[in-house]
């Protein structure tokens, strides 16, 4: 290596392979609208560079020397490849590629946007797979987007990640649920659950879900010198309905989460009586695939699921 130049030109080695191809300095020129003497002077350079005269003459004109014929497969080795580089990427065709996709969030994501997603991707790109992964306190997920093991989070944040990707996908608002035929749900309507009443009741949280992330509704709370009574946390958050359906707690959680297990469960859904901001949910991606054709289809997929869920 410390015998190459320090600007070594593609276009030399292009003008290597087809002097030893065409045998002829003047056939060579034409060929690339070149005037013949720089033409001389490229085939100069060659010959100082590897030492060696790479065309003679012969009995009918000029012919490779041994080491030039043995060159031969290097130059076009390298033409090829350095083409190769250069190609434009051709746009992602989903239902005839295959590609595997890598989508994280917290399990508080509401299963009916995964669904969607899920419908989405699977009916528009039959052939490729789908990993959802956990997204958890210990998920380093910055690296993990840096790296390419995840191609996307779906989450909500406090304070946006630095250096990242971010697209707004939907506002969620902030319900609670409890179990249709507690005592509290007996004797009181939807619409009258004071302030007082809401930090009284026993609460069933999660635990933290999001690295630095302590959760919207304590973190507004304490904002406002206020605090619910929690008895029961979980990292789990999808066990959290099921346990609110058994016993006399209560769950706060997004309106969209909410309505599928009133559904499932028979919950009652509550208007909270204090002024939670929304759960913001967003997308998250690295500069690395920002460009590329399939993963701005991969979030155009994301982002279409959300937007049917919100109308």
């Amino acid at each position: 290596m410390s015998r190459l130049p320090d600007h070594l030109d593609i276009h030399l080695i292009r003008i290597l392979y087809m002097l030893l191809c065409e045998k002829n300095v003047s056939r060579v020129a034409l060929k690339l609208n070149r005037p013949q003497p720089s033409i001389s002077a490229s085939l100069r350079k060659l010959r100082e560079l590897t030492g060696d005269p790479l065309l003679v003459r012969g009995a009918r004109g000029m012919v490779p020397t041994q080491h030039g014929e043995s060159l031969m497969k290097s130059a076009k080795r390298i033409l090829d490849e350095a083409e190769h580089l250069f190609i434009p990427k051709t746009a992602f065709v989903p239902q005839e590629e295959a590609r595997t996709f890598h989508i994280a969030a917290p399990d508080y994501m509401n299963t009916q946007f995964f669904t969607e997603v899920i419908a989405r991707l699977r009916r528009e790109s039959p052939k490729s797979h789908i990993v959802i992964h956990a997204l958890g306190p210990e998920t380093d997920y910055v690296r993990l987007l840096s790296d390419g093991e995840l191609d996307l989070v779906i989450a909500n944040w406090d304070e946006m990640p630095e250096h990242l990707h971010l697209s707004k996908l939907f506002d969620d608002p902030i319900v609670c649920l409890m179990r249709s035929d507690c005592a509290y749900a007996r004797r009181t309507s939807a619409e009258d659950m004071t302030i007082e009443d809401y930090l009284s009741l026993p609460h069933a949280a999660p635990s933290q879900i999001l690295p630095g992330y302590h959760g919207t509704i304590d973190s507004f709370l304490e904002k406002q010198n206020l605090q619910r009574n929690v008895v029961v946390e979980s990292a789990h958050f999808r066990m959290l309905p099921y346990m609110v359906a058994q016993t006399d707690l209560v769950l706060t959680a997004g309106q969209q989460f909410a309505r599928f297990y009133e559904k499932t469960l028979g919950l009652k859904s509550y208007t909270v009586p204090i002024k939670f901001p929304p759960l913001r949910f967003y997308l998250l991606w690295h500069e690395r695939v920002h460009q590329a054709t399939e993963h701005k289809w991969l979030r155009a997929q994301v982002s279409a699921a959300a937007k049917s869920m919100t109308k």
